[in-house]
């Protein structure tokens, strides 16, 4: 499990690096049913600002957990960019998607941490 969690830690340290806002991390072990074990989501500004973001977390990820995704879609229009780590699926959104899906609400059984953002 400690390997997990320090997935989630160099993910959300990807995502800081491009400056994505918003974080949340979803803890869905408790859930029933869940599909993975941790949610990652975020945003970005612009469909660039989401395509570099995802790159980035797929640059830590690989570097420091030794870990590649085992599948990414949308990055053709970045406007919701999905990553699927098995345990860990990372949500990468434009703020428009972001709140019209509303993942958060959606798995509102899950214990839900905000990480700050940066300056």
């Amino acid at each position: 499990m400690d390997e997990i969690k320090t997935l989630v830690a160099n993910i959300t340290e990807g995502i800081q690096e491009k400056k994505g806002n918003g974080i949340v991390v979803a803890d869905m072990t408790g859930v029933e049913g869940a599909i993975c074990r941790y949610f990652v989501i975020c945003q970005g500004n612009s469909p660039m600002q989401v395509e570099a973001i995802a790159d980035s977390v797929e640059e830590f990820a690989r570097k420091k957990s030794h870990e590649k995704p085992v599948k990414v879609v949308g990055l053709p229009l970045a406007h919701w960019v999905a990553m699927d780590y098995t345990d860990v699926i990372v949500h990468v959104f434009l703020p428009e998607t972001r709140s019209y899906y509303n993942l958060e609400a959606l798995w509102e059984d899950a214990r839900l941490t905000s990480i700050p953002d940066l300056d």
